[in-house]
C-alpha cells in the first residue's frame, strides 16, 4: 500500500519541476522548436506546449508522465485491492517485483537504511521503466496538431513524448534525490559527522603528518563537493540523452522507407525495450550507491554493534 503514494509524492515533484523549467531553463529551446519541426522530423529537443490552464502551460511530456504514474496507481490499486496471503495474477506480480526490488536493493544499502529509502528507489525505478516503455507505444511523438505538405501531413505539436525524453523530467528526479540523499545522510552521520565524512582526514597520523592530511583532505573534499552538486546534471543528462537519442534513432530507421520502415526500424525498438530496463537500473543504482557511500559508516558500525551483542 506504500507504492501508490510514493508514485503520487513523484508527480508532485515532478508538475513543480516542469513549472519552472518549462518556461525559463529551456527557453533557448522553444525558441528553436517550431523551426525544427519544419526542417525535420525528428524529435525536437524541448517538450511542446499543447495546451495552457490559465498562465500554466501543458506540455506533451507532462501529459505522458500523468499518464503513467495515474496508470501505475491505478493498477497497484486494483491489483492489491483484495489482497490474499497466497497471491495470484497482478498482486502476484507487484509483490514479486517489490520484493526482487527490496532483496537488491537490500544487498547494496543494508537492512537498516533500506528500510528507510526503499520507498523511493522502488519509486524511482518502477515509473522511469514504465515512462521509457511507454514512449515506445506507437503514436507517441507521431500523433499531433501539423499541417499538409507535399511530403505528407507534418506534425508540429506532438501531443504525447516520452517523458524522459525531456530534460525537465530527469532533472526533476535527480533533484529530489538530491534532496532526499542530504537528508538521508544528515540522519545518518549528523551535521558534524556529515563534514567529516567530506572533508575528515582518513587514517591515523600524527605530528607534522597529520597537519599535511588535514590541508590535503580539505583539499579533497572541496573537489568532492564539486562532485556532488554535479551528481544531479550528471543523473538527468544520462538518463534524458540515452532515452531522447533512442527516439530519435527508431524515427530515423522508421522514415528510410515508407513501406519497409517498420521491419528496419522492428531490431532497434526491441534495443530500446532493452535500454528502457537498462535506464531505469542505471538510474536506480546510481542514487542507492551514493546513498549507500555516504551511510556507510552509519550501516557498518550499527551491523558491529549487533554483532557485539550477539
Amino acid at each position: 500500500m506504500r507504492l501508490p503514494k510514493s508514485v503520487l509524492f513523484c508527480v508532485l515533484f515532478f508538475v513543480a519541476a516542469h513549472l519552472g523549467w518549462s518556461q525559463e531553463a529551456v527557453a533557448a529551446m522553444h525558441a528553436t522548436t517550431e523551426q525544427e519541426a519544419h526542417e525535420h522530423h525528428g524529435l525536437p529537443q524541448a517538450a511542446v506546449e499543447v495546451h495552457h490552464i490559465g498562465s500554466f502551460p501543458i506540455t506533451n511530456s507532462m501529459i505522458v508522465s500523468w499518464i503513467v504514474a495515474l496508470g501505475l496507481i491505478i493498477c497497484a490499486r486494483v491489483a492489491m485491492r483484495n489482497a490474499k496471503e497466497i497471491p495470484s495474477g497482478a498482486q502476484n506480480f507487484w509483490e514479486w517485483m517489490i520484493e526482487s526490488l527490496y532483496l537488491f536493493l537490500e544487498g547494496i544499502l543494508g537492512r537498516d537504511l533500506v528500510k528507510k529509502s526503499f520507498w523511493f528507489f522502488a519509486t524511482i525505478f518502477i515509473f522511469i521503466l514504465f515512462t521509457n516503455w511507454f514512449g515506445l507505444i506507437p503514436g507517441v511523438g507521431t500523433i499531433g496538431y501539423g499541417h499538409q505538405s507535399a511530403h505528407g501531413f507534418v506534425v508540429e505539436r506532438p501531443i504525447f513524448r516520452g517523458g524522459n525524453a525531456d530534460l525537465n523530467m530527469t532533472m526533476a528526479m535527480s533533484i529530489a534525490f538530491f534532496g532526499c540523499w542530504i537528508v538521508w545522510a544528515l540522519q545518518a552521520n549528523g551535521p558534524g559527522g556529515f563534514l567529516m565524512h567530506i572533508f575528515g582526514p582518513k587514517g591515523d597520523t600524527k605530528g607534522g603528518m597529520k597537519v599535511l592530511m588535514i590541508v590535503v583532505f580539505l583539499a579533497v573534499g572541496l573537489l568532492e563537493v564539486v562532485s556532488i552538486m554535479f551528481r544531479p546534471v550528471s543523473l538527468s543528462f544520462r538518463l534524458y540523452g540515452n532515452i531522447f537519442a533512442g527516439e530519435n534513432l527508431l524515427e530515423a530507421m522508421s522514415s528510410i522507407s515508407a513501406w519497409w520502415g517498420w521491419a528496419i526500424a522492428l531490431p532497434f525498438y526491441l534495443m530500446e525495450l532493452m535500454v528502457g530496463i537498462v535506464q531505469a537500473l542505471v538510474f536506480m543504482l546510481l542514487t542507492s550507491v551514493f546513498t549507500m557511500l555516504i551511510c556507510e559508516h552509519e550501516e557498518g558500525h550499527a551491523h558491529g554493534e549487533v554483532e557485539h551483542h550477539h
